[in-house]
């Protein structure tokens, strides 16, 4: 449990390092230490598909965040008043409220049991699905569409650094003469 604590305490000084720092690649640096130690806690906490999903989009994340600042120069701009900004931040705050009221009086109130949905797919996973590994039987038949978009964010999460990280290809000497002519 303490180890908990440790990463939770490293992902708190990650981020305000993250918000403090005057360069931008140590923010971005920071903002990797963060994900890793996220990553980490969702390995201890026995959710080994959350965290290879988390850290693989955290990679990601991190690899394009360093290419813009590196390749990027970031001119200073003097913020005068929006109203149009203004007004779209006061509605995206208002709706952000409007789905965390809906969503918080859909949770369970305070101290009911959890696990009232979950105990359905132990008891009936052999006899609803007719595979002899229960575990499989969960994960092939019962999260499916989950196993799915995780498969899907890691496929996607490859794609784009292969997509960022390539460089450029040579043109063939037709589309050279071509482009002369």
């Amino acid at each position: 449990m303490i180890e908990l604590y440790v990463l939770l305490g490293l992902m708190i000084a990650g981020a305000v390092i993250a918000i403090e720092v005057k360069n931008l690649l140590s923010a971005v640096v920071a903002v990797g230490i963060i994900g890793l130690a996220l990553s980490i806690i969702f390995l201890l906490l026995k959710a080994p598909d959350v965290a290879l999903t988390q850290i693989v989009v955290e990679i990601v994340a991190v690899i394009l965040l360093i290419r813009a600042t590196l390749h990027r120069e970031i001119a200073q701009k003097s913020y005068g008043t929006r109203p149009f900004g203004a007004f779209m931040g006061i509605l995206f705050l208002g709706l952000a409220v409007v789905a965390a009221i809906v969503t918080f009086n859909d949770l369970s109130p305070f101290g009911a049991p959890l696990m009232t949905i979950s105990e359905f797919y132990p008891l009936n996973a052999v006899t609803g699905t007719g595979a002899i590994n229960v575990v499989s039987s969960i994960i092939l038949d019962y999260r499916a569409y989950d196993t799915l978009g995780e498969a899907t964010v890691l496929f996607t999460a490859v794609i784009g650094v292969l997509a960022v990280m390539r460089s450029p290809g040579k043109k063939n000497e037709e589309d050279l003469q071509e482009n002369h002519e």
